[in-house]
């Protein structure tokens, strides 16, 4: 019995490679593997999840104020890197750059995510935000922005003004690296 296990784990490990790998896996994926059937797909997915949200608690516990956009990476960089789709979040800041609540925009396609202010704002005024960095993935590991990136930055910007929520940055991840928009001279303070 503990050798079927071993073989199944061994079986798994090889075909994924890393743990990353497995927990991007789609459930149709692992219920095609012998021995996994639905119920241990179901409770392999479940696991990376509960995984995956101890994370986010952990960072958003450890990280309570952000200064600089290293900061930011490192806050989003473990959850967003991995993703397969672009995600858009927003970090609601206090008038002294302290984490309110991290909020997700939108979840989109492999290179494209509607986005749109209203969304974001009424996370910004529901936690009484002083401020915002708006932060998104880039799926294929390229953090440059695009003509599109940078359209929309200077749009939420203009729509903080209007609302007196400051935009702080805007930061694309991709894969390890990152781009700060405000180091690139799109967002002003």
């Amino acid at each position: 019995h503990l050798s079927i296990r071993r073989q199944r784990q061994m079986c798994i490990r090889d075909r994924y490679g890393s743990l990353a790998a497995l927990g991007q896996a789609g459930l149709r994926e692992l219920t095609g593997i012998e021995g996994i059937g639905i119920a241990g797909a179901l409770r392999l997915k479940a696991s990376f999840e509960v995984g995956r949200r101890c994370v986010i608690a952990r960072r958003e516990q450890s990280i309570r104020k952000v200064g600089s956009p290293e900061d930011v990476a490192r806050l989003m960089s473990p959850e967003m890197r991995e993703l397969d789709r672009e995600h858009f979040k927003t970090i609601l800041l206090n008038t002294k750059n302290g984490v309110l609540e991290i909020a997700t925009i939108a979840i989109g396609s492999l290179n494209a995510a509607l986005v749109h202010p209203r969304e974001m704002f009424k996370a910004a005024v529901a936690a009484s935000a002083a401020g915002f960095v708006l932060v998104h993935n880039h799926p294929t590991g390229n953090p440059e922005p695009s003509r599109e990136d940078t359209d929309l930055t200077i749009r939420f910007a203009r729509c903080g003004e209007l609302m007196g929520i400051d935009l702080v940055d805007h930061v694309i991840i991709g894969g390890a690296d990152y781009v700060s928009m405000r180091e690139r001279g799109l967002v002003t303070l």
